[in-house]
């Protein structure tokens, strides 16, 4: 296979550390001791191949020690001499696992990769022998027993640990532990794997388009972005598509070839669904694993035993919110397909609305009802200009500065890296890097993480977090900067609203601080930036033309309010159908392979889905669910998290998008506290009353 400019750029860079180890008698492993770089932002020019393994084997050693130092201490269990040193058990381990996590999904290389075939595994076993080593876990017993004279935060942070290390198996026998140790490690090839394989199928689809006449209808931004991907190809002279979204969102929604939006809607739906990269024998033996561990701990099965740990607690209560908002997403799909096909009609064009017909028709009704022509509204919105608008709807809500630090470490060079600032006193908040445009070494997707944590100091000072955002937005493409889509708008806010929980958090325990929150939670504070995206009171104080400089017109931002519940039917049914279908899977059982395919059938007949549309995520390449355990069970959590969001937006709306006192409240009860108390007691305490779902369907015109 040919390999990639980034793979040949990875392996030149292997070469040249090669030859630096064997010339240099001595050199300091950086990520054995704490950064001297400012903010300690990992050195990443000063890391090398070599420093991973022995680093996580030196942080592993270290945690050991540090626990067996806990373990053999003769006092009696105290939150001060068992939970504190406990989280700051291994340093070492930290920066380790968050620089390599980070650098595997969106820097990866064929040697990154080797590495984290040791990596990954090991420190899965490494948490295991944590979480199950029964010393350790009488002390943590022993303060959730007595909680006496612990502070509201420092309970909930005994309870938190008791919870995940019962969890994890703490109160299995000898042998059941030894069961669960391999379960574990099995999963966590497999999760490497479905992984890979769904990078390496993603990177391997392209479509070739040789005849410039069949890119009719597409943006000259897409066209150009497709001759770009097609020289990097050495394909000079010809269109290079890829299932990027990017590349595949624009050619679905405006070619009007419509074979060429067949080829690519078909490429997406069997992705990683057949050859040497098909993750059908890899989600069986996941599905077999979790059945397991699930009946090993003591739950009916996978789903129970994810959801038990979270706001919703049972399957049963995520299923009945879904199925609220599922039914009438399901009428509103019948009615934009009645549309569409009217339109299809109208033009003679002789077909029936298929599930590749549905962004491109979808885009004509928005033109036709709305006067709104997507291509040309993305030209208000250059990435320079919607950064601009997040860093301003920061400033004004919450006080804080943003300022480039150009000359700062970064781990690629197409990331920016900012000082986050308190805007009054000039104090440092947080370090805060963006990675915006995709590139084959990086996952689908959009996320937010973290290289440092938060956490209070022995002498009462706050380490400050260094949070990151990670994306694949539309690049530029010549001398056109990158004019990003609506939806790469509202990805931009979402994933900024994750980081600003990092950024803000004011918790005094690491475990506690910013996103460490309950999974259906956590989607509050990311899902309620995207209302600001292009409200009409803000969108034009920072949309601006990216060839005049001009704001958007204001019958533009009339035309985008009215047209906001275009399509919701489309994107509410394709999300609420992913989220069911994952916890179906996570009601499973099964002892022996199933059919996946007929599985996904079957659950979409069952729920009557409409025949124009699939899952959004169809179980290959369904990382949510079989990529690791974070969303397993939970893909609900984005709905989940929207009543909530769309609940709490009514107040901003009632009080004023930047009013000072409601901006206060949410930040003081919901972006600060992180874990430090029950999620619904915080949400009340901002919103004065209870959410319902009604909010939810509303702010999606389906109510």
């Amino acid at each position: 296979m040919k390999k990639t400019v980034s793979t040949i750029a990875c392996l030149a860079a292997l070469a040249a550390v090669t030859t630096m180890c064997t010339s240099e008698k001595k050199r300091d492993n950086a990520l054995l001791s704490e950064y001297t770089t400012e903010y300690q932002i990992p050195p990443f020019s000063q890391i090398r191949y070599a420093d991973y393994l022995p680093a996580m084997q030196a942080g592993i050693d270290e945690q050991n020690a540090n626990i067996q130092a806990i373990i053999d201490n003769p006092e009696a269990p105290t939150f001060e001499n068992t939970i504190v040193p406990l989280e700051a058990s291994s340093p070492t381990l930290d920066r380790v696992t968050m620089v390599m996590g980070a650098l595997t999904e969106s820097d990866a290389c064929p040697e990154l990769d080797s590495i984290s075939d040791i990596f990954m595994p090991a420190i899965t076993r490494q948490s295991d022998e944590v979480m199950m080593n029964d010393g350790l876990f009488q002390r943590i017993k022993a303060i959730h027993d007595n909680p006496e004279g612990l502070a509201p935060d420092q309970k909930r942070l005994v309870e938190k640990y008791y919870k995940n290390f019962t969890a994890a198996g703490a109160l299995l026998s000898p042998e059941q532990k030894e069961e669960l140790k391999a379960i574990n490690g099995q999963l966590a090839d497999l999760y490497l794997k479905f992984n890979k394989n769904l990078l390496s199928a993603t990177n391997e689809f392209q479509i070739v388009v040789d005849d410039a006449s069949r890119l009719a209808g597409l943006p000259q931004s897409s066209v150009a972005q497709a001759a770009d991907a097609a020289k990097e190809r050495g394909l000079d002279g010809k269109y290079v598509f890829t299932l990027h979204a990017p590349s595949r969102l624009p050619l679905l929604q405006y070619a009007k070839d419509r074979d060429l939006r067949r080829q690519m809607y078909e490429g997406y739906t069997s992705l990683a669904s057949s050859g040497q990269y098909s993750n059908y024998p890899v989600i069986n033996d996941i599905l077999k694993a979790r059945a397991k561990k699930a009946q090993l701990l003591g739950y009916d099965n996978f789903g129970s035993m994810m959801t038990d740990k979270v706001m919703a607690k049972t399957v049963d209560n995520a299923e009945n919110l879904l199925m609220q908002i599922w039914e009438p997403a399901k009428k509103r799909v019948a009615q934009e397909v009645k549309e569409m096909q009217a339109i299809a009609n109208k033009e003679g064009a002789g077909i029936k609305i298929e599930p590749w017909d549905y962004y491109y028709y979808a885009e004509k009704v928005r033109q036709n009802k709305y006067d709104l022509d997507e291509a040309a509204v993305r030209e208000y919105f250059p990435i320079d200009s919607v950064r601009n608008g997040i860093f301003t709807m920061a400033n004004r809500l919450y006080g804080i500065n943003f300022t480039p630090m150009p000359n700062a470490p970064k781990y690629n060079p197409e990331v920016d890296v900012y000082n986050v600032t308190d805007a009054q006193t000039g104090d440092h908040i947080a370090v805060f890097m963006t990675d915006y445009f995709p590139r084959p070494s990086k996952r689908q997707g959009a996320w937010m993480f973290e290289f440092k944590g938060t956490w209070e100091n022995p002498d009462g000072t706050s380490s400050r977090p260094i949070v990151y955002n990670v994306g694949n937005l539309t690049k530029p493409s010549g001398d056109t900067p990158a004019l990003l889509t609506l939806d790469e708008v509202e990805t931009m806010f979402h994933e900024f609203g994750h980081a600003l929980q990092g950024m803000l958090t004011t918790a005094r325990y690491k475990s506690l601080a910013g996103t460490n929150v309950d999974r259906d939670y956590v989607e509050l504070c990311s899902q309620i930036h995207e209302h600001w995206a292009f409200d009409p009171d803000f969108v034009g104080q920072y949309a601006h033309h990216y060839q005049t400089g001009e704001p958007i017109p204001a019958d533009l931002v009339k035309k985008l309010e009215a047209s906001s519940t275009h399509n919701q039917g489309f994107t509410t049914a394709e999300l609420v159908g992913a989220a069911l279908l994952d916890l179906q899977y996570g009601k499973l059982n099964p002892d022996s392979d199933i059919d996946v395919a007929a599985f996904e059938q079957k659950v979409a007949k069952d729920l009557g889905m409409p025949k124009e549309l699939t899952y959004r995520y169809r179980s290959p390449y369904f990382k949510h669910s079989f990529g690791s355990d974070e969303y397993a069970s939970g893909y609900y959590t984005y709905l989940w998290a929207e009543v909530l969001d769309a609940d709490g937006f009514e107040l901003f709306k009632e009080k004023g998008i930047f009013d000072p006192e409601t901006a206060k409240s949410f930040k003081e009860n919901i972006l600060e506290p992180g874990d430090n108390e029950d999620p619904m007691v915080l949400y009340t305490r901002f919103r004065g009353q209870a959410p319902t779902v009604d909010a939810l369907l509303r702010n999606r015109g389906l109510k």
